[in-house]
């Protein structure tokens, strides 16, 4: 019987399915961004491919305003007008004169910006 001798493969050893990279996504930019891309991963001594993917893994997405939220955004438009038009009356009337509405619209702008940071 003889003995089994180890096969030494030649090349590289092979990656975990996890490692591999099977994907390939293409992408149109502008000439303006195509070389921005460029210079940035130059810069960063990396090729444009791996700065691409630490771009990626390093960024941060968020999340768009739900319609709730752009709705308290119209109130704090609409509260914002009422304060310029408080204004405008104190200058004209004096300020003693408008001190209670100004009281009463501080706390729902309060109450409104503690809504939209939810």
């Amino acid at each position: 019987m003889q003995a089994i001798k180890k096969q030494h493969k030649n090349g590289r050893p092979t990656k975990e399915a996890a490692e591999r990279k099977k994907y390939k996504v293409s992408i149109k930019m502008a000439t303006e961004e195509y070389y921005s891309l460029k210079s940035k991963a130059r810069l960063a001594g990396l090729s444009r491919s791996e700065y691409v993917r630490q771009c990626i893994r390093s960024s941060e997405v968020k999340q768009r305003l739900s319609s709730e939220q752009l709705g308290y955004i119209r109130q704090l438009s609409g509260m914002a007008n009422n304060i310029n038009q408080i204004a405008r009356k104190a200058n004209a009337v004096g300020y003693l004169e408008v001190r209670t509405e100004w009281m009463n619209t501080v706390p729902e702008i309060d109450k409104t910006l503690k809504l939209i940071e939810k």
